[in-house]
């Protein structure tokens, strides 16, 4: 998607790691108008999938999955990665490495929310080593739904997520595809 790699080019910093920080319009302050195109792509890559219920990981998730919720007109679970006091039982979770923050998190969803008959779509900020969706899968398992599809916003395509989820045969779409991040350089895969 052209319009959001020229804003990856524009405004995103590589850091050591291999670490994209793109927190001034994706993970931290969050640009509006770029979520809403955002999320009108996966509608149309979506379209004919049957989506009843969107599925995230809080809190990058959170923003691309609502603007496709509202674009699909399909409510929007987000899988919450801190205990509260409303949160105590009756929950699906799974266990999520998260690579920038380097530690694991426990990720929970309410039972009430994911329905036996839901065909689900996972939408997340990043797909790199795939843990994040992976622990989604997981509660998509523990929860007897179809996942109909997987949609990130960056993906890293020097790392190993991709080929995790396609290997279980679900279609895949992400919306920037990076080839490297080396040299300080965003290189996207050309298609």
């Amino acid at each position: 998607m052209k319009l959001l790699e020229d804003m990856i080019r524009k405004n995103g910093t590589v850091l050591p790691g291999e670490v994209l920080k793109v927190d001034n319009f994706l993970n931290h302050q969050v640009d509006p108008k770029l979520m809403y195109e955002l999320g009108g792509e996966f509608k149309r890559l979506f379209k004919d999938e049957g989506i009843t219920r969107i599925l995230t990981v809080e809190s990058s998730g959170i923003a691309p999955a609502v603007m496709t919720g509202l674009q699909m007109d399909v409510p929007v679970v987000f899988a919450r990665k801190h205990k509260s006091l409303t949160l105590i039982d009756n929950l699906y979770t799974a266990t999520v490495y998260s690579y920038t923050k380097q530690v694991s998190n426990k990720i929970s969803v309410d039972k009430r929310f994911i329905l036996p008959n839901d065909r689900v779509l996972i939408i997340d900020d990043f797909l790199a080593n795939g843990q994040a969706v992976q622990g989604l899968l997981e509660i998509a398992s523990a929860a007897k739904v179809e996942v109909a599809g997987v949609g990130v916003v960056i993906e890293k395509s020097f790392q190993k997520g991709r080929k995790m989820l396609e290997k279980t045969g679900i279609h895949v779409e992400a919306l920037a595809r990076i080839a490297s991040l080396a040299n300080n350089e965003v290189t996207f895969v050309q298609d």
